[in-house]
């Protein structure tokens, strides 16, 4: 039987809004970091149930006859999935327009080449700072040279495209700016830097925030003077080009300064099967019977009945409102 969840009758609005075309799979909700924005700690619990990779086959089926054309496998941290081959493997045939996957880069070195040769396409690496002691730190014992080993394995491998996400903390890692934008572009990779999302632990740190108009503002010698801009079907990430070259860019991430609720096309499913509509609530349906029966079917219903769900872009702020800070962004998928 089917169950669902803080399920809130929908604005009439709302059920006109266009299907979904993104999702985020959080193919599990372990992590073998903690970083400090993201988890309280390292014992705070993981689901009992996961999807298969029968389960996730018809899951993903399910959200292509529901409309959905982009794909990117997150976690926790995908790549401990033991069949996260098997599952780009099964993506990849079918049609989508875009497949990626977002790591921490700890596993990456061995199997960065085996993910681009079962159809991966783009990848990106969780990278905050390059200073050894301070990624331990942040990530409570993390490793920073297995890291920057998987990031030297997935420029080898031959992705369309890598990129890095640096999350900014004010007092922490924003000095590292012009180091962290300088070893991207040297390695042919786009640096992305993210305002700390009030969502969960990164709630507590509001006073951490560094908006990314000044980070702008720091990096101004190396950018071209123009408006950021988004990409198209590319997320929210707006982008400037550097100054010396044309080919190379940098992206801004603002979900705390300036929310891009409006226009929101992404569904996300954790790690049990369940369809959520918004990082920022814990709503949600829950899909995981109609995977493991391998109803493809039921899944296209469920993800539709799930959209009605969708906050209200026009109002609903994403992670600045007071249901963010009661999310866990590790385990729905950030």
């Amino acid at each position: 039987m089917t169950t669902s969840f803080h399920l809130p009758i929908a604005p009439a609005a709302q059920t006109e809004r266009a299907q979904p075309r993104a999702v985020r799979l959080s193919l599990t909700d372990r992590c073998d970091l903690a970083c400090l924005y993201c988890r309280p700690n390292r014992h705070d619990g993981y689901l009992e149930r996961r999807l298969d990779l029968d389960a996730w086959a018809t899951m993903a089926a399910g959200l292509v006859r529901a409309g959905v054309r982009r794909v990117r496998l997150t976690g926790g941290e995908p790549l401990l999935h033991r069949d996260v081959v098997q599952v780009i493997e099964r993506l990849a045939a079918l049609p989508l327009e875009d497949l990626a996957l977002t790591t921490n880069a700890t596993r990456l070195a061995k199997l960065a080449r085996p993910l681009r040769d079962a159809g991966l396409r783009r990848i990106t690496v969780s990278l905050d700072t390059l200073d050894a002691e301070r990624f331990a730190r942040l990530t409570r014992g993390g490793h920073l040279d297995t890291v920057l080993e998987g990031i030297d394995a997935a420029c080898a491998a031959g992705f369309d495209e890598v990129k890095l996400n640096a999350v900014v903390l004010r007092g922490e890692n924003d000095e590292e700016l012009p180091d962290l934008l300088r070893y991207s572009w040297d390695r042919g990779i786009v640096p992305r830097f993210l305002e700390v999302m009030l969502i969960g632990e990164g709630a507590t740190m509001r006073d951490r925030v560094v908006p990314a108009a000044e980070m702008r503002e720091r990096l101004a010698e190396w950018l071209v003077d123009e408006t950021p801009v988004r990409e198209t079907d590319r997320g929210p990430a707006r982008y400037v080009r550097a100054r010396h070259d044309a080919r190379l860019k940098v992206g801004f991430i603002s979900g705390t300064s300036d929310t891009y609720c409006k226009g929101c096309d992404r569904l996300r499913v954790s790690s049990d099967g369940t369809l959520r509509p918004c990082l920022a609530t814990n709503d949600g349906l829950s899909a995981e019977d109609a995977a493991r029966a391998g109803d493809a079917i039921l899944i296209d219903t469920l993800v539709h009945e799930a959209w009605k769900m969708k906050p209200d872009g026009e109002t609903f702020r994403g992670c600045t409102e007071e249901s963010a800070a009661t999310v866990s962004i590790r385990a729905i998928g950030g």
